[in-house]
This record gives structure tokens, sequence and C-alpha cells, in this order.
């Protein structure tokens, strides 16, 4: 199995509407822990939020990915761009997925990992380093696959975890797998 091209060519561009950066909330907000609703990758307003969801990924520091719960919307959306990371390896670029799923996973590793919804803590979770998934881009509402590993196939699955109401330290092996944040001066 291979990935659909698609992904790899898509740009934000197509979804034709500027995006607007918005708050991202922050735990303990109520839909960070709710399960979000399933989308019709055509309606407007999913294109609207696609095209939200990048322009607030691109302006915050360090982010590789937003989910739409965490821009106060319950649905299963999120944007992921992992090309510039020092820790990937492969990746295909920016793209948003709509109602995504991971179909397949192996490989489990555990490394740590951040949120911006969870500013002060990091964690140690333990995933699947190589998997598929499967979404629809907003706009066309294409159906698409793709392979993912490493720490691309990591942020895919924190943002679908996001839209599945869980943050990463529901995926921690306990309190001693959380740590406070470092902060450089």
């Amino acid at each position: 199995m291979t990935t659909n091209p698609r992904v790899r060519d898509w740009t934000e561009a197509e979804l034709d509407v500027p995006g607007e950066v918005r708050e991202v909330v922050r735990a303990p907000a109520p839909v960070l822990s709710t399960v979000g609703g399933s989308v019709d990758a055509t309606d407007p307003a999913v294109v609207q939020l696609a095209a939200d969801l990048v322009a607030t990924m691109r302006v915050s520091p360090g982010c590789v990915g937003l989910a739409a719960p965490q821009v106060g919307v319950g649905a299963k959306v999120f944007c992921v761009d992992v090309s510039e990371h020092p820790k990937t390896r492969e990746h295909h670029g920016t793209f948003v997925l709509c109602n995504a799923e991971v179909v397949s996973g192996s490989r489990n590793e555990k490394a740590r990992e951040g949120c911006m919804s969870v500013p002060d803590f990091t964690g140690d979770v333990k995933r699947p380093s190589r998997i598929v998934v499967r979404g629809q881009l907003p706009g066309t509402g294409e159906e698409v696959e793709l392979e993912a590993e490493a720490f691309e196939a990591r942020a895919l699955q924190h943002e679908i975890d996001h839209c599945d109401g869980l943050l990463f330290l529901d995926r921690a092996a306990g309190a001693h797998a959380v740590y406070a944040r470092k902060t450089y001066l």
C-alpha cells in the first residue's frame, strides 16, 4: 500500500479561503475531553475551519499539528506539518484531514510529547511508529490513505486523539511519565 499522492501534493491554497488565527484552548476545557463529531468535508464551514487551523498552526512556534477541539470546535478535523521539525525523517508536508482514523499500526515506541493545550507539561507516550491513516480532504471530500512513520506518525495519532477527546496525558503510562515542561530563558 502506498500513500495517495493527493496528500503530498495538497496545499492550503486549495481551500480558497484565507485562514484566521484562533485562540488555542487549554485543559481542562470540556471540548478537549469530548469526542468530536464527524463532518461533511465539503461544507464551507469545515473548509474555513481547515484554513483557520493551518493559519493558527503557522503562527504557533514549534507547533506541528492542531485539531479542531484545540480551537474550541468539537469536530474531527486537524492539520499536520512536521516538515520543519528536527526529529522529522519523512513527511507529507502540510495537510488537513477530516474524519480521519488509524487503519493499522505497528512497531510501538515510547517518546516524549507536548501539546499547546497542555503547555506546562510533557509526557512519555507509547504509540505505533508506523501507521496507515484514512481520512478526507477538506473542500473536495476526497477519501485518501497515507502511510506515515516515526515523528509524523506520532503527530497524526496525537491529533486524531484530540478529535476523539483524548490528550497525551490520557496515554501517558502514569504520573511518573509526566514532566514539567522545560523553559529556556
